[in-house]
């Protein structure tokens, strides 16, 4: 048999050296990337995003710049941080202050307690609402005691200074409540001048002026207010009896000296109004309690009519007056 022959190899060059060796290597580093990767999809999903922030930030310089092929690993994660609950960021990358969680209109009405303006942090007036709770609010007027109630502070001393404060304060508060109160606490030496222009502000604008001279007294006019929020007005208001007796007496005692016990005597002796109407001057003085000059009043009341005579003008007494001076100068 014939002998086997040799395989002949070809010595490689150095150029083809470095070929492979750089394939090799290329091969290496795609092989760590994708276990990378991996890792860092695992540790997402175990950890969050805390921990993908880490694991892919140490990938990034693992990965050569040269591996254009490798899935992009070098993606940093960004953590979005939420903003308290007191800031919040605004378009220009400024930090903005949040308005609280105050009650609004929509809630007056269920609540308990006055709603206070968050303008007025700081007045006296809050350290003496003591009988009832008060809370701030986003609301138009500085105190608000009821669905239908509210209140604008006012101080003399403040108003002196700044005297278009309040209109512009009942512009813009406008007609929203059924009864707006202007409180003002009276703290100058001399308020007449200014308490007779807020009168007129009043007037014109439908408020009630109510004036406290201590922030005591002031505190004490909130809670009432609120207090009273749903009682009935009987307590304010006149009692009207329906017995006969007291309506007669109320209308005769209107006119002057003549008491109950003489509206008693009338109605004994001449038994009903329509007889006492008709009976002469005489006829009245002869009752008990009556003498001649109050029968003569009584009388001038009961027969003087409902129709006010027209007086004379001026201008007709001056022409008499003149017409008379003239005819006795002629005589």
């Amino acid at each position: 048999m014939a002998a086997p022959r040799s395989k002949k190899f070809a010595i490689p060059t150095l150029e083809e050296i470095d070929n492979s060796e750089r394939k090799t290597s290329n091969i290496q580093s795609t092989f760590k990337n994708f276990q990378s990767a991996k890792k860092t999809k695992d540790s997402e999903n175990q950890f969050g995003e805390s921990t993908s922030c880490i694991t892919s930030t140490k990938s990034t310089h693992i990965v050569p710049e040269s591996s254009s092929h490798v899935p992009n690993v070098q993606q940093t994660v960004v953590q979005k941080t939420t903003p308290s609950s007191s800031e919040v960021k605004s378009d220009n990358g400024k930090k903005e202050e949040t308005v609280e969680n105050y009650p609004t209109l929509a809630k007056l009405g269920t609540t308990n307690s006055v709603i206070v303006n968050p303008r007025q942090r700081g007045n006296p007036i809050l350290k003496h609402i003591r009988n009832i709770p008060w809370e701030y609010g986003n609301i138009i007027p500085d105190y608000v005691m009821g669905q239908a109630t509210c209140a604008l502070f006012l101080s003399l001393r403040y108003h002196q200074l700044h005297p278009n404060y309040i209109h512009d304060r009942l512009k813009s508060l406008g007609r929203s409540f059924d009864l707006r109160v202007l409180l003002v606490q009276v703290d100058l030496a001399d308020p007449h001048h200014l308490l007779k222009g807020l009168s007129k502000i009043c007037i014109l604008a439908d408020c009630t002026l109510m004036l406290a001279f201590t922030a005591e007294e002031a505190g004490r006019y909130l809670e009432t207010y609120k207090v009273y929020e749903n009682k009935p007005p009987d307590a304010i208001m006149e009692k009207t009896d329906s017995n006969f007796m007291t309506k007669l007496s109320d209308c005769f005692t209107m006119v002057k000296s003549v008491n109950k016990t003489d509206c008693t005597t009338l109605i004994s002796s001449f038994k009903s109004v329509e007889n006492i109407m008709k009976a002469d001057k005489e006829d009245l003085g002869l009752c008990p309690g009556f003498g001649p000059q109050k029968a003569k009043r009584l009388y001038d009341v009961l027969h003087e009519p409902f129709l006010k005579k027209k007086s004379i003008s001026r201008n007709t007494g001056k022409t008499q007056l003149a017409t008379v001076f003239i005819s006795t100068r002629n005589k």
